[in-house]
């Protein structure tokens, strides 16, 4: 294990604990030995980190400069699995900053890439945080339609999801069942 790597594992652990400002020291730590040994692909991850350190301070706007450095790093190098990553982190971002909008484009974005991977798991992961946006924002039978999609091939739900999908599933047919 590199040096780097050692300080990142070090700041994923501080964030754990909640100890953000000294995670973002290590993230930016690690940040910046992986841009010394020119691994830009870690330099992009260790963004994503201090931008997920913003968001948990409540520092939206920096939180999205950070995350968006990181996505075109993501995109020019093709990695569709980082950037399906970033893009759900982004959807938070944007419903922090209230901007619905963007928040909703990030997260299709990044269930059609999960989708496109074969990530079943983190699709149905990124509707749900989808359906619970529309939810919020009191679009009800959009919010529950998002939550069949997302949990229709999910198998062996939680108690609480079992009770989602089924109240989803009450909320659809009500509604006439228009998908998200």
């Amino acid at each position: 294990m590199s040096d780097a790597d050692s300080i990142k594992e070090q700041g994923i652990t501080l964030y754990n604990q909640h100890d953000y400002e000294a995670a973002a020291r290590a993230f930016q730590q690690a940040k910046d030995a992986y841009a010394e040994a020119d691994q830009h692909e870690m330099v992009a991850e260790m963004k994503v980190n201090i931008g997920l350190v913003h968001r948990e301070l409540g520092e939206a706007q920096q939180a999205l400069e950070m995350m968006q450095e990181a996505l075109r790093t993501f995109e020019d190098k093709d990695d569709k699995m980082r950037m399906a990553q970033v893009l759900g982190n982004l959807g938070g971002v944007y419903q922090s900053l209230g901007d619905s909008e963007q928040a909703e484009m990030s997260y299709r974005k990044a269930a059609n890439l999960f989708d496109e991977l074969g990530e079943e798991i983190l699709y149905s992961d990124t509707m749900m945080a989808l359906g619970a946006m529309q939810i919020r924002g009191f679009n009800f039978f959009q919010g529950a339609a998002t939550y069949m999609v997302a949990l229709e091939n999910r198998e062996n739900l939680s108690g609480r999801l079992r009770i989602i999908k089924s109240l989803s599933n009450l909320v659809t047919r009500v509604s006439g069942g228009n998908p998200a």
